[in-house]
């Protein structure tokens, strides 16, 4: 495993003036000043052109940290949440800052799964962080090309939902128990809209900043805030349930601003607290994201169409087909009729 860089620093000799800047493979480099302030500025200068000269470098040339680190500085500001970013360059940096971008391929990609011990899911969203830094540095001229990254296998899409019986004790387990009677708003909206968890917990009865909000006047549920950026996980407009409606309103009749909050606040996670009500109601295998599962498969299983079920729950159509298709009621429906039809 490779040891994490250091980076560029200052470096002082014993017997010399002038500071020198020292970087990880890379010879000393004299700032020429003698004061700490002035070599502070010399630093800061090549740190800001690192890996920023005029003519694209080849990839043995260049550090996947170096990569990296223009992704994070100059195209992960420009996203809707560049955290995401954050957390991946995070994890990828102590493996990979010191190698080229030579040494990525599939031996090094293997190894990188090896050593990080995460899910496949993980490493799969890591490593395409770094494909995704890479092709920025070729595309925007630091390097004349970007190798591929090679992904472990996909995970299976996870086939969990509720039952009507098992979603009712969900529902009535999160009513009753101690600090947990918010989570029965969060199970309701999530069932009824197959809304995410986090536009779940931003979304309010008035338009804000911070996430979407309900229009009980018109019906119309808005899953985005007034400014917010749209990412690939679409959050479409789309109608409210008239059994979800009478619930908001009487919410809102209470005083609620915001669709799920406690003591008057506005919830910032359910991920501890969800897992608690779903041990106490005696179910398996069930996290916030099964209540999008479970709301998409409940509208096929009733009838709804594909097309009209990808826009209300803001889902492309493929992976409507692809995840959820076979409960639909018409599910290969043509072909079992010429099955079954006499000749």
């Amino acid at each position: 495993m490779p040891r994490p860089a250091k980076g560029a620093r200052l470096h002082k000799f014993k017997h010399r003036p002038h500071f020198y800047i020292r970087d990880t493979g890379k010879p000393d480099r004299s700032t020429g000043c003698t004061s700490r302030a002035e070599a502070e500025k010399a630093l800061g200068a090549y740190i800001a052109t690192k890996g920023r000269s005029g003519a694209a470098t080849e990839p043995e040339n260049y550090t996947c940290g170096e990569a990296l680190t223009v992704y994070a500085e100059e195209y992960a500001p420009t996203v809707a949440a560049p955290e995401r970013i954050g957390y991946a360059i995070d994890a990828l940096l102590p493996f990979w800052a010191d190698l080229k971008l030579t040494h990525v391929k599939g031996e090094t990609c293997r190894r990188y799964a090896k050593w990080r011990d995460k899910s496949p899911g993980t490493v799969r969203r890591e490593l395409g962080t770094l494909q995704a830094a890479m092709n920025y540095a070729n595309r925007e001229g630091y390097v004349t090309s970007a190798p591929l990254v090679t992904l472990p296998e996909a995970p299976k899409s996870r086939e969990r939902w509720l039952t009507r019986e098992e979603a009712a004790r969900l529902v009535w387990t999160a009513y009753r128990g101690h600090k947990t009677k918010h989570l029965a708003r969060f199970v309701l909206i999530g069932l009824y809209t197959g809304t995410r968890k986090d536009a779940i917990l931003r979304m309010g009865f008035e338009p804000s900043t911070v996430g979407g909000w309900f229009d009980l006047e018109r019906g119309i549920m808005f899953r985005m805030g007034d400014g917010e950026r749209e990412t690939k996980k679409r959050r479409t407009p789309a109608p409210i349930p008239r059994q979800l409606l009478g619930h908001l309103r009487r919410w809102k009749a209470s005083g609620a601003r915001w669709a799920v909050e406690y003591e008057g606040l506005r919830i910032g996670d359910v991920k501890r607290s969800f897992a608690r009500i779903v041990g106490d109601a005696g179910l398996e295998g069930v996290t916030p994201h099964t209540l999008k599962h479970t709301a998409i498969t409940w509208a096929l299983q009733n009838g709804a169409k594909t097309w009209d079920v990808a826009g209300f729950f803001a889902t492309s159509q493929q992976t409507i087909e692809k995840t959820y298709g076979h409960h639909a009621t018409d599910y290969m429906a043509s072909a079992l009729d010429a099955v079954e039809r006499k000749r």
